[in-house]
């Protein structure tokens, strides 16, 4: 016999003296559980347990996830779009690409996009140190996610009164 906890995707097996005999009829008071319904779509193939979001400390399991905190935080899609309009840039040339944004939040925002494996930091020998950070092959790839958060955005917030309403195919 097996239950399942709640809030926790993994069966749990119950103490053998407890497991009824294979043939023996199920108690009336058993609940009927149903098999879940097949999936369809982008998440067809993610597993139900790589959906729940991870706890404090934890890498996420799920693609969807790891993709979200790849681009995590309010600048981190403006930063992100610099290094897929050039390729590479040095801090200095990030700063000025993005005047609004403060030097820390800069900072941090290049430490997670190298931590991600979004781009590279490669520092020149010499004085004074030379650093420039590359997009990565991973790093090109997010490209078209983030030009469909443009299509999605630019498409315009249902909720908002000032909203056109959806674009009609060939217009």
């Amino acid at each position: 016999m097996t239950h399942q906890t709640v809030g926790h995707g993994r069966p749990q097996t119950a103490e053998p003296h407890d497991a009824p005999e294979p043939d023996a009829p199920e108690p009336h008071d058993a609940v009927e559980r149903h098999a879940p319904e097949p999936r369809a779509g982008a998440l067809a193939d993610c597993p139900d347990d790589a959906l729940v979001p991870p706890g404090p400390g934890r890498a996420p399991d799920c693609p969807v996830d790891v993709t979200l905190a790849a681009l995590a935080g309010r600048w981190t899609p403006l930063v992100l779009r610099e290094f897929l309009r050039r390729e590479r840039a040095a801090y200095s040339e990030l700063a000025a690409a993005l005047p609004a944004l403060s030097d820390k939040v800069l900072s941090d925002r290049l430490a997670q996009l190298t931590r991600a494996g979004v781009i590279e930091r490669h520092r020149s020998p010499g004085w004074p140190p030379r650093v420039r950070y590359v997009l990565t092959a991973r790093g090109r790839a997010l490209e078209p996610v983030v030009h469909s958060m443009w299509e999605w955005g630019a498409a315009g917030d249902p909720a908002r009164p000032d909203y056109p309403g959806p674009t009609p195919p060939g217009a």
